[in-house]
């Protein structure tokens, strides 16, 4: 993915953001939660080309900003990391909150339906704008994204995000099997699709590609080795796929793999597990899975509301976590199976699925989550999950008087950390004030 070159002296005058700042510096799952979190009460952080130039106590920077610097307060605010959504689906957007029974009807009854319409161009690049008007509305800068099985629909979302300056990474969908003839595509075609595309867009302003099958069950042995031969020529980019999500999909998986010992062991033999892998869910995986992830580095995207919604049970998050072996994890809306864009929302989701697997998940570990975290799982943290000086300049504004009763609530928060935890079991779209994208207000 294209970096942007720090060497370079500066072009333009800086725009400075003020006010609250809270970010994490370390993982809090592996250290002290107190030590991970990062708040400056009257901050600053000075943006410069798109990158963040300096960061601190606004009493310290402001006799040091230089002449023409544009200064944006926000003194009842608070200023965090731009939201990172480790997997959702662009192409789902149309079919949020589809009545359904679980994951195997449901893709059957809706996904695959809507999917098939990204064959038109002019519809991908209507739904295209559509989700980014989303995610930034969201507070969402960075994204993992399933496209439909239709080249046009990769082109139409990067040509989208391209035109945002959104970091944004997304593959075609690849699925030669057990799906409707709309979608269904060949091992060899979608080969040589999917390379196509990543030379065309990879590396592309703060695009990157994603080789996207899009579970085991929907790709033969043929297109998953052809896939992991794509990644083996081109290291640099991304994986991207689902794990584990419902029982049901499981035991046909093993009915599929019978000479495999598991779920993650069908994309372990297409050489499709490693650093840059993500595989989205994993709710029901085995303790030698997780060790296996944390061998390889391979991520998982926790996907809380779409597991609710589907019924497809709930993630263990301080499994994954567990300080032996720590496996990378991040946040994912999953719409449209899941039902909000909001990282917040889905914030207080994965609370609710820790306390039913009887943990509790604070609002530091979920902040982590949706920031450095999804930031690590992607293989980005030098570039976007944290304030600090030399990563993209990539932020959200939260309001914490959004609402009557937010407002009514946030001003008893006794701490930061109370404050945030309020903020994701109340907030959503409507605490979002301000998203900056690269340095500039989207």
């Amino acid at each position: 993915m294209a970096v942007p070159d720090r060497s370079a002296p500066p072009k333009g005058p800086p725009r400075v953001l003020r006010g609250a700042l809270v970010w994490l510096r370390a993982d809090p799952f592996l250290t002290d939660p107190a030590e991970a979190l990062v708040h400056v009460p009257d901050g600053a952080v000075v943006c410069r080309d798109g990158l963040i130039e300096a960061v601190g106590d606004w009493a310290d920077l402001k006799g040091r900003l230089p002449d023409g610097a544009a200064v944006t307060h926000y003194p009842d605010a608070l200023i965090t990391p731009g939201f990172i959504d480790c997997h959702v689906h662009y192409v789902q957007t149309e079919m949020i909150a589809a009545f359904g029974s679980q994951l195997l009807d449901w893709l059957e009854r809706h996904a695959f339906p809507a999917e098939q319409a990204f064959a038109d161009p002019a519809h991908a690049a209507m739904v295209a704008k559509v989700f980014c008007d989303e995610l930034v509305r969201n507070g969402t800068t960075t994204a993992l994204v399933f496209c439909s099985s239709h080249p046009q629909s990769v082109e139409a979302l990067f040509a989208e995000a391209l035109s945002r300056d959104m970091r944004l990474i997304a593959g075609k969908t690849m699925m030669d099997r057990n799906a409707p003839d709309g979608l269904r595509d060949t091992a060899q075609g979608s080969y040589d699709d999917s390379k196509a595309l990543l030379e065309r867009w990879h590396g592309r302003g703060r695009l990157g590609y994603a080789i996207t099958p899009r579970f085991a069950g929907s790709s033969t042995p043929e297109q998953l080795a052809l896939a992991g031969a794509l990644w083996s020529e081109r290291p640099d980019v991304h994986v991207h796929s689902h794990i584990s999500e419902n029982l049901e999909e499981i035991a046909w998986i093993k009915n599929l793999y019978p000479e495999r010992s598991g779920y993650l062991d069908v994309y372990d033999h297409a050489g499709l597990v490693g650093p840059r892998a993500l595989f989205a869910h994993g709710v029901h995986l085995s303790e030698g899975e997780f060790c296996r992830c944390h061998e390889t580095g391979a991520a998982l995207a926790h996907c809380p509301t779409s597991n609710m919604f589907l019924g497809s049970g709930q993630f263990r998050v301080f499994d994954a976590k567990r300080s032996d072996r720590p496996v990378h994890v991040g946040l994912g809306t999953d719409i449209g199976a899941g039902t909000s864009f909001s990282i917040l929302a889905t914030m207080g989701e994965a609370y609710k699925a820790a306390q039913l697997n009887k943990t509790s998940l604070d609002a530091v570990k979920a902040l982590y989550l949706a920031t450095l975290g999804g930031a690590r799982a992607l293989g980005l943290e030098d570039r976007i999950g944290a304030i600090k000086a030399g990563n993209e300049a990539d932020l959200v504004v939260l309001d914490p008087k959004a609402t009557p009763l937010l407002k009514f609530r946030t001003e008893r928060a006794r701490s930061i950390e109370e404050l945030l935890f309020v903020l994701m079991t109340l907030g959503d779209d409507r605490v979002v004030r301000e998203t900056w994208i690269a340095g500039a207000k989207a």
